[in-house]
């Protein structure tokens, strides 16, 4: 499994004297990458012990963990069916980098309506699935569930003892959830939301342990998926400066974040910290059509 931590040299961190390294997550898999590998990494083995031959799950349009299910299944010699939001993408999914990517690996689409898609994890909802599709290994949206989080747990090793401060994206709260788990209790731990609101600390805490974390709710961007010129700009910068691509949802908020905090003065003097990338870089094809449809600048790959 390849991954490794690299250290960013910035006059930034020079000058506020913090040091900040990468765990590169996003190298463990060409397509099941960063939390997403690890995710699925138990799911898929319980999924082998019941002897079913389907996964399904849930996902929207330009999902994640959509595309690495799908990767993942064809490579376990599995099939796979992706419930997906939105009916509208029915007749358009050729043109959906994710939607494409996920029917090469070999996954089924079922399209719902948004309305549908909310009693995704209802009994009478799955019964109906399995009735149209036969007996299939359930992996809910983001894959979010307690064998997700022990494959998160895996994340941080001994050798990240010594940083001070741990820091990662979230959208469901599940990768997170594992780094609490398995952080020491000495390190301070920061999640990034990227959604609005405050709904994940509950989410968080049903999964996790208690520790000393904490969300920082201000870098979301608006929302999911909602990007401005200062943050593709920012990517775009980091990827020169470092050479390590960044996604518009996730990563990129989070790296904008602990940079906005270090120039504040957030971080005391001489503290060391770890920002764990997370992957999600397959969906940079999809946000940059939707870019240029508004006539932004695009995200470079």
């Amino acid at each position: 499994m390849k991954t490794r931590n690299q250290q960013i040299h910035f006059p930034l961190l020079e000058r506020k004297k913090v040091t900040l390294h990468v765990k590169r997550d996003d190298l463990i898999h060409p397509f099941v990458s960063g939390n997403k590998f690890r995710k699925l990494k138990y799911n898929l083995e319980e999924a082998q012990k019941t002897g079913v031959q389907t996964l399904l799950t849930f996902g929207g349009a330009y999902s994640n963990h959509i595309a690495a299910t799908a990767a993942a299944a064809k490579e376990n010699g599995l099939y796979s069916i992706g419930v997906v939001r939105g009916e509208e993408l029915q007749g358009r999914w050729h043109d959906n980098p994710t939607l494409q990517f996920a029917v090469r690996q070999g996954m089924q689409l079922h399209f719902v309506t948004r309305q549908a898609y909310k009693t995704k994890t209802g009994p009478q909802f799955l019964a109906e699935l399995e009735n149209r599709f036969g007996p299939f290994y359930h992996i809910p949206e983001g894959g979010s569930n307690t064998l997700a989080v022990k494959g998160c747990e895996e994340i941080l090793t001994d050798s990240d003892a010594v940083f001070d401060v741990i820091c990662c994206c979230t959208g469901t709260g599940t990768t997170f959830a594992g780094i609490v788990n398995s952080a020491k209790t000495t390190q301070r731990l920061i999640g990034f939301p990227a959604l609005k609101g405050d709904f994940l600390r509950e989410d968080i805490r049903k999964f996790a342990d208690n520790g000393d974390w904490e969300l920082q709710t201000d870098f979301h961007f608006g929302g999911y998926a909602k990007v401005d010129e200062s943050l593709i700009h920012f990517i775009n910068d980091f990827k020169r400066k470092t050479d390590i691509p960044l996604d518009p949802v996730y990563t990129g908020k989070m790296f904008y974040g602990i940079m906005r905090l270090i120039e504040d003065d957030f971080f005391p003097e001489n503290t060391k910290i770890l920002a764990i990338h997370t992957g999600g870089l397959q969906g940079i094809a999809g946000m940059n059509a939707l870019l240029k449809k508004k006539g932004l600048p695009q995200i470079d790959i």
